[in-house]
C-alpha cells in the first residue's frame, strides 16, 4: 500500500482518558436556572402537545394561542429551510433546553444521558431537542459557519454529508446555530472525530512577521530543541513559525489528518490523540475504532470514496479554502454515517482561482490538503482492512 507523505516510523503512542467532572460555579448556576422559565415552558409543552394529540377544527384558536406563548422562549431569527413537515416536531423540540446556561458540563451530562460533546470548546453545544443541537454561532462578524452549513444544506450534492442546517437562535444574550444531532439513532455508538487539512490555521493569521517571545515559551514547553540557534539567542519566534511547529507534532503534516477525539462503547471521549504522529501511531488507533468490523471499514469505505468524489466535483468546494474542518465517523451494530462538519473558517478564494485540495501550501496559493488528508484516510482504512482480512 502506498502512501502520500506519510511518516513511516513505527514508534507508537499510548491512548489515554479524560474524564473532566464540572466545577463548583457550574453546579451553583444548574441548582439557581431560571426555575420560572422551565416550569412555564414545562407547562406549556404539556398543554401543546395535548393540543396536537387532540387536534380538531374547534381547537385551532386554542393552539394558534398557545403557540403565541413562543414568545417566553428563545427568538427565532431564521428559518429558512425547515420543511413544513418538521415543524410540529421541531415547536415543541426547540426550546427543550432546561437551564439558563446553555453547553456547560453540567447540562451536557443531565439534560440527555445519550448525548455527548467529543470535541471542540467545552462551552460550545447543547443538545436541544429530539435530532437536533444547538452549537454556539462562530465565524466572527461574517458568521461564516451558518452561511456554510445553510449553503451545503441546500447543495443537492453536499447535503447528505453534512448535518441539517434548521435555524438561529437567540437565547440570553448568545447566538446559537441549530443542527442535526449526528448522535441521534445511533446506541452507544463508536466515534471519531477527524481533522482534515496539512494546515489548520488560516494564512491571516500568519501573515504578521513579528518575533513573539510568548510563543517562544510555548515551544520550548513542548520541545525545548525546536527552536533554532537564533530563535533561541532572541527568544522569539514568528507565528508562522510557531503553528508550522504545533502542526508537526501530530501527523498533520505527514497524513493531512490528524485523529482528533474517539468514543468507544461504554467510555468516556478520548480527547488527548493531537500527538499521534506515525504512522504506526494512527493506524493502530484507528484499528482500535474500528477493530475487526470489516463491514464497517467496507461501508465507511463507500461513503469516504463517494464524498470525496462529491468534493472533487463540487464548484464550492473548487472555490473555497476549508480549513479546521473535520470528518466525523460514527457506527453502531446497525447504522455507519460519515459527516463534514465544522466550517468557521471557510471562506471563498481570489475570484478566478481554483484549488486543488492536494498540491502544498504555499502563502497566498490557499491550498490547505483537504482531499489529501482524504485521500490518506481512505488509504488507512483500506491498508486495516486488508490487514484483517
Amino acid at each position: 500500500m502506498r502512501y502520500r507523505n506519510l511518516n513511516k516510523s513505527h514508534r507508537g503512542q499510548r491512548v489515554k482518558q479524560n474524564d473532566p467532572s464540572p466545577n463548583r460555579q457550574e453546579r451553583k448556576e444548574t441548582r439557581d436556572a431560571g426555575g420560572n422559565c422551565i416550569s412555564g415552558f414545562r407547562q406549556w409543552r404539556k398543554n401543546e402537545c395535548t393540543i396536537i394529540g387532540n387536534a380538531t377544527p374547534s381547537s385551532s384558536n386554542q393552539l394558534a394561542n398557545s403557540r403565541a406563548k413562543m414568545e417566553l422562549f428563545p427568538v427565532v431569527l431564521s428559518d429558512t429551510t425547515m420543511p413544513e413537515e418538521d415543524l410540529s416536531l421541531k415547536f415543541l423540540a426547540l426550546n427543550a433546553l432546561d437551564l439558563t446556561a446553555p453547553a456547560s458540563d453540567i447540562l451536557l451530562k443531565n439534560r440527555l444521558k445519550s448525548w455527548f460533546q467529543l470535541s471542540g470548546h467545552p462551552d460550545g453545544f447543547a443538545p436541544a431537542g429530539p435530532g437536533t443541537v444547538w452549537k454556539r454561532r462562530t465565524g466572527g462578524a461574517e458568521n461564516t459557519e451558518r452561511t456554510v452549513y445553510e449553503t451545503l444544506s441546500k447543495d443537492s450534492q453536499m447535503s447528505s454529508y453534512v448535518p441539517r442546517y434548521y435555524r438561529e437562535v437567540d437565547y440570553k444574550g448568545d447566538t446559537f446555530i441549530e443542527l442535526q444531532d449526528l448522535l441521534f439513532g445511533f446506541n452507544d455508538p463508536h466515534v471519531m472525530d477527524i481533522k482534515l487539512g496539512t494546515r489548520t490555521f488560516l494564512e491571516s493569521e500568519v501573515s504578521k512577521t513579528t518575533e513573539r517571545s510568548d510563543l517562544y515559551e510555548k515551544m520550548i514547553s513542548v520541545d525545548p530543541s525546536a527552536p533554532t540557534c537564533d530563535e533561541h539567542r532572541n527568544k522569539s519566534v514568528t507565528k508562522l513559525r510557531y503553528m508550522q511547529f504545533r502542526e508537526q507534532q501530530s501527523s498533520t503534516c505527514s497524513h493531512g489528518f490528524r485523529i482528533e477525539a474517539m468514543k468507544l462503547p461504554g467510555g468516556p471521549p478520548i480527547t488527548n490523540l493531537k500527538t499521534v504522529k506515525t504512522h504506526t501511531a494512527v493506524f493502530e488507533t484507528m484499528r482500535l475504532f474500528l477493530g475487526d468490523r470489516r463491514h464497517v471499514c467496507e461501508m465507511l469505505l463507500e461513503k469516504l470514496r463517494d464524498l470525496r468524489a462529491r468534493l472533487e466535483a463540487s464548484t464550492y468546494f473548487q472555490t473555497h479554502e476549508v480549513i479546521g474542518s473535520s470528518i466525523f465517523m460514527i457506527y453502531d451494530d446497525k447504522n455507519v454515517g460519515v459527516w463534514l462538519i465544522d466550517f468557521a473558517k471557510t471562506y471563498q478564494v481570489p475570484e478566478g482561482k481554483r484549488l486543488n485540495h492536494r498540491i502544498p501550501w504555499q502563502q497566498g496559493n490557499h491550498e490547505e490538503g483537504f482531499l489529501l488528508g482524504l485521500d490518506n484516510l481512505i488509504l488507512t482504512i483500506e491498508e486495516i482492512e486488508s490487514s484483517d482480512g
